[in-house]
């Protein structure tokens, strides 16, 4: 049996166990820079606000009834890796799909017994950690989201559903639930199974498997097994590495000065590397790109990218700074006023597949096991004493590239200088 964590509107609920007063309030977090709506409670869901919508264009007679907080991902981050070490005192076998969702393998477990397990697993989690969550169980991932869903919807369940892919029970929720509404099944993928005669989840689960990888692919194949009730993914199939990592943010207000640029991308291209080396890859290219806003017409329009070849695979950040630092100068073009920067990591490989580029000396196992030291340290200590505690280079604390987040809470659990005070 598989189940689906799911902590219930995570980005508020984060914020609510710090600060109680928020409970039963409106509350929204904003994306980069105080932009747009990403998350929501119920409450201010009720009052119209949707998901992505601007900040700024929302009601001024609902925003006053409104708390609207800046992202805190530091928090968040933290909270998620809390909530999973709790799921693992349940079952060894967890499975982390996004910051707020999780995927746990209950095999050996007795069935009878399931339903006690998770509401027990929920009530710990809610303890622990402060964060509801919702519990949905079946015998294959999409029967156990759309179980969890239900758990989430429909007070009955008490915050945990099982969907026994024979029953009667599941066979009605099918037969209303549209095909757009199934996990995997995209907008577009939606309307050509409509014109196929397709058009409840039902329907999809009775349609022939065969015929359907013949118009669409295997993928949609596995989802009609899915809907059967058979697990058609492995949950290690979850974790597999990607092919390449981007990181990019847009800045804080435009910007024409080129050490903004510079600081940027030495910040993106640093952060790129510790993400290749917890997946234990190599990097043999690097792509620059700046861009101006698309959205202001009385601003001269700039968007440009370069590729710039590394001599040798790596995963040391100051090789893949040194590259980026050389695309920023190829591309970088004055009298722009510009709005974002990143980099991508591309054509990455293992130790295992690394080639030697043409322009590239093979390192003696001393300086690579040096290296490879020495950005364990850098890591071991970023991830002990926190985000940026050891940097390559320092940058100004007055710059453009910093996010807006005026409305930011502390972070809590990961920053000594913020730590909740009380006061007796």
């Amino acid at each position: 049996m598989i189940a689906l964590v799911d902590c219930n509107n995570f980005y508020v609920s984060c914020e609510r166990v710090f600060q109680p007063r928020l409970e039963g309030q409106p509350v929204g977090v904003l994306s980069n820079n105080d932009g747009c709506v990403v998350a929501r409670s119920q409450e201010i869901k009720d009052l119209g606000v949707a998901m992505g919508m601007p900040a700024h264009k929302i009601e001024p007679h609902v925003r006053k009834q409104c708390t609207l907080l800046s992202s805190n991902y530091a928090l968040y981050g933290d909270m998620s890796r809390r909530v999973t070490d709790v799921l693992g005192q349940h079952t060894p076998h967890v499975e982390v799909y996004s910051i707020d969702e999780s995927f746990l393998s209950f095999e050996g477990f007795a069935p009878e017994s399931l339903i006690g397990r998770c509401q027990a697993m929920r009530t710990q989690v809610r303890r622990d950690t402060g964060i509801p969550v919702s519990v949905g169980l079946s015998t294959s991932k999409t029967l156990a989201k759309l179980a969890n869903h239900r758990a989430k919807k429909e007070p009955h369940f008490g915050g945990v559903a099982i969907m026994d892919p024979g029953s009667d029970d599941t066979r009605a929720y099918l037969e209303q639930l549209p095909v757009s509404e199934v996990w995997g099944v995209a907008h577009r993928s939606a309307v050509r199974l409509h014109t196929l005669g397709i058009e409840t989840a039902w329907q999809l689960r009775e349609a022939s498997p065969k015929h359907l990888r013949k118009h669409f692919s295997v993928v949609m194949e596995r989802i009609v097994y899915e809907l059967r009730g058979v697990n058609c993914i492995e949950l290690d199939d979850m974790t597999e590495p990607k092919k390449q990592i981007m990181v990019s943010r847009s800045f804080g207000r435009l910007t024409q000065n080129k050490t903004d640029l510079q600081e940027a991308v030495r910040v993106h291209a640093a952060r790129a590397g510790e993400k290749l080396r917890k997946q234990s890859g190599l990097a043999q290219a690097i792509m620059v790109f700046v861009r101006t806003n698309r959205f202001r017409s009385d601003l001269p329009s700039y968007s440009k990218s370069v590729v710039v070849p590394l001599p040798g695979a790596t995963c040391d950040s100051r090789a893949l700074i040194r590259a980026a630092g050389a695309g920023l100068e190829q591309i970088f073009k004055q009298g722009i006023w510009y709005q974002k920067c990143g980099i991508m990591l591309m054509d990455l490989c293992n130790h295992e597949n690394e080639q030697l580029g043409l322009l590239g000396e093979a390192e003696n196992d001393e300086t690579r096991q040096r290296n490879e030291r020495l950005m364990a340290t850098l890591d071991q200590l970023n991830r002990e004493h926190g985000k940026g505690t050891v940097r390559l280079g320092m940058h100004r604390k007055v710059n453009a590239w910093e996010l807006r987040c005026e409305h930011r809470t502390p972070r809590y659990t990961t920053r000594w200088d913020e730590l909740k005070e009380v006061s007796l």
